[in-house]
């Protein structure tokens, strides 16, 4: 089916786009994704005022397309950019609105087909099968990545423990590395996932990074080899397992997990917003269809419940909580559901600053850092909010590179740079478990807001 907008405007006043269908001969062969992206344009649009917000509302609510930032129309925001994925059919004709309307955009990705392929190395093999072979500076399959997991767990027996934590909703394991050397009963903790959103893979490819270089660095780095010898680091690669499947096979923009609805078609629920903190209020959805959709109730899903679990029986280890996404380049900290003041905000913030410093200090790639309520959108059922509320002091989320010129399909020659420059910001947050922080006084704080 091809849609055709035509911009209805009387007076000043634009009343949206009527769209009419027509049917259309698309020619689909053998390509990534059965060719589905071909023609796909990514648009940035920024709107000037609140009276171009409320049109560029109206207008992307007439057609079906693939907010990437926001991930949601209601956080639209004037002279903030949106950046959204349009199907071939309707790229002709939302450009002819945004230009009858004055809203100014440009085409970040003129066709989504090739940049996918481009970004996948589209028909290069990526099969490894040893650690010494594997490739780092590649995105891998699942498959692929657990059966890299099951040889690092191989071949570091002293520094290296994998576990289950639990299954998937479609049954799969999630699998965990523990690292850091076995040298006493108790050691402070730092959980690192990443995956949560199926189509951010820049995540996975960061975790995989962060094992090799702590493993590889542990003998010639003393950084490392006190941190490894002083905290244990729980990763998890993949967290939403089902999903990233798909983002594989089917769908290469799939954000949710793949759980079924008994009321609608639409599958999956957004695992960033499935967590009990301010459950389903502001910026998630309560509809099954929408990307930011809260779930039936709070840990509906297998993979939010597994690592709650985890995460609630090692809550006197666990001192740092990391999730890794895409994209934004930003490093985000507690309230995601609020605007307010964490308790030992000086500590934290003084954290994150240190982070970006150290960051920067590789390439000179700028992260803008704060309160992820202000820094980026508010969210409810997050996450970091939650690792923040069950007594995990420093509570991360990173938005990793870039900020729209790729989006969701980072090249794999950037990689390399991506992680290099995030390890040092992990690296200098893990360091920061080790000091004290006098500026702070979480404990009592907690005890005074015992609703946080």
């Amino acid at each position: 089916m091809a849609v055709d907008f035509r911009c209805a405007v009387h007076g000043s006043v634009f009343w949206g786009c009527v769209i009419i269908l027509s049917n259309v001969l698309c020619p689909i062969d053998a390509y990534l994704y059965n060719n589905r992206y071909a023609g796909d344009q990514v648009f940035r649009i920024t709107p000037s005022n609140e009276g171009e917000v409320q049109e560029l509302k109206k207008l992307l609510g007439n057609i079906k397309v693939d907010l990437w930032q926001p991930n949601s129309a209601s956080l639209i925001r004037h002279n903030a950019t949106v950046d959204v994925h349009v199907r071939r059919n309707n790229t002709r004709g939302l450009r002819a609105c945004l230009q009858k309307e004055h809203i100014y955009f440009k085409v970040f990705i003129s066709n989504l087909q090739k940049e996918i392929e481009k970004q996948t190395g589209y028909g290069s093999s990526r099969k490894r099968r040893s650690e010494s072979q594997y490739d780092y500076e590649v995105y891998h399959s699942l498959e692929e990545i657990q059966s890299w997991m099951f040889e690092i767990n191989r071949t570091h027996p002293h520094l290296v423990d994998m576990f289950s934590i639990g299954r998937s909703y479609e049954g799969r394991p999630l699998y965990v590395l523990q690292l850091g050397k076995r040298t006493r009963s108790y050691k402070k903790a730092v959980w690192i996932d990443c995956g949560v959103h199926a189509r951010e893979w820049i995540g996975p490819a960061f975790c995989q990074w962060f094992v090799k270089e702590a493993l590889h660095s542990y003998q010639y780095d003393s950084v490392m080899r006190r941190l490894m010898n002083q905290l244990n680091f729980y990763i998890m690669p993949v967290f939403n397992v089902d999903g990233y499947i798909f983002s594989w096979t089917t769908d290469r923009f799939w954000r949710k997990t793949r759980s079924k609805n008994r009321k609608y078609h639409c599958r999956g629920v957004d695992a960033n917003r499935n967590w009990k903190v301010k459950w389903c209020e502001e910026g998630a959805s309560s509809h099954p269809c929408d990307d930011t959709y809260c779930g039936p109730f709070p840990e509906s899903e297998p993979e939010v419940k597994a690592v709650a679990k985890f995460l609630r029986k090692h809550k006197k280890r666990v001192k740092a909580y990391v999730s890794i996404h895409a994209y934004a380049q930003m490093l985000l900290y507690p309230y995601s559901y609020k605007y307010a003041t964490i308790p030992n905000f000086n500590c934290v913030e003084s954290a994150a600053h240190n982070a970006v410093t150290a960051l920067y200090s590789a390439y000179g790639v700028r992260y803008r850092y704060g309160p992820a309520s202000t820094t980026l959108y508010v969210s409810s059922g997050s996450s970091m909010d939650w690792a923040y509320r069950n007594g995990i002091p420093y509570a991360f989320a990173f938005e990793l590179r870039d900020t729209g010129y790729f989006g969701f399909l980072l090249p794999e020659a950037l990689i390399n740079p991506t992680c290099t420059e995030t390890m040092r910001a992990v690296k200098t947050i893990s360091s920061g478990l080790l000091k004290k922080c006098e500026t702070g006084t979480y404990q009592l704080d907690r005890e005074r807001y015992p609703y946080l």
